[in-house]
């Protein structure tokens, strides 16, 4: 059977988690933190229910599949798998640790993958004696109902390993694409650009929120304006990418607006804090 090790059980981590089960796999989701696993297979479930209701899982898949997924605080779980996700925080220091940590424990043969959102894969890579076997494989949030898988390959990362999660992404039902290392990838740095343009239209009072958002959805037809995704992404997030943006390609187009700096310091966040550009109930 495939075994997968997820690192991390956070929003992201339990997504990837519920999708590779679903798809078979053997899964170690694996956190420091019992109440954030604990957490993590609460909202799996939850999620599986969802899927009974609308018709696209049987009855009996729930259990089936929640069968198939083992939590663990050390990272020693990781041990027997061919295929390691890490999910853990966007932070360069927390990965590189881990990367460390991981290169000691996977077996020889096993590729170490990490879920980054803009920190660069050839950097993560160098962290370990594998960096061949070291790639990104970006999933889109939420992990179970977006069909992107962004597949960045390092510096060194080798044409088998990427051949690999190209076909364990497309086995999972999703559609890979491969991309190369660069700072924010394809999906964000297109996307924080835009968001970060729709924020100093707020801010030079150009339009409000909502004005902004609905020419984007109605004459652009995106599903989702800029303003609200970027509330749905998280600020801070949003403003941690750009600064890897500005640093990494050193172009003052990647300057983040100053009301998202001053609304992050603030506190507003988005939907995980209750208010960013637009109120939500906690």
């Amino acid at each position: 059977m495939n075994r997968v090790a997820v690192i991390g059980a956070g929003t992201m981590g339990n997504g990837i988690a519920h999708v590779f089960a679903q798809h078979g796999w053997s899964v170690a989701l694996i956190d420091t933190v019992p109440a954030a696993l604990e957490k993590a297979t609460a909202t799996i479930r939850t999620n599986l229910d969802r899927q009974v209701k609308k018709g696209t899982l049987p009855p009996e898949a729930p259990a089936e599949v929640l069968g198939r997924i083992t939590t663990a605080t050390a990272l020693e779980a990781a041990a027997g798998a061919s295929l390691v996700v890490e999910a853990a925080s966007e932070i360069p220091g927390v990965k590189f640790g881990l990367f460390e940590q991981l290169d000691r424990v996977a077996g020889p043969e096993a590729i170490l993958a990490t879920n980054t959102s803009s920190i660069s894969i050839t950097e993560i890579a160098a962290r370990t004696g594998r960096p061949g076997q070291v790639i990104g494989m970006h999933f889109m949030n939420p992990v179970p109902v977006m069909q992107l898988v962004e597949v960045i390959r390092g510096h060194a990362t080798t044409d088998a390993t990427t051949r690999t999660v190209m076909e364990t992404a497309a086995a999972l039902g999703k559609t890979p694409v491969e991309v190369n290392d660069y700072p924010g990838f394809v999906s964000n740095r297109v996307l924080m650009p835009m968001i970060n343009e729709a924020i100093f239209c707020v801010m030079e009072g150009v339009a409000t929120p909502e004005a902004i958002d609905t020419v984007m959805k109605l004459g652009m037809a995106h599903p989702m304006g800029p303003l609200a995704l970027a509330d749905f992404i998280g600020l801070d997030v949003c403003l941690a990418i750009l600064e890897v943006l500005h640093k990494g390609l050193g172009d003052d187009k990647y300057r983040a607006a100053p009301l998202l700096r001053k609304m992050v310091a603030a506190g507003y966040l988005g939907r995980k804090s209750g208010r960013g550009f637009y109120e939500y109930a906690k």
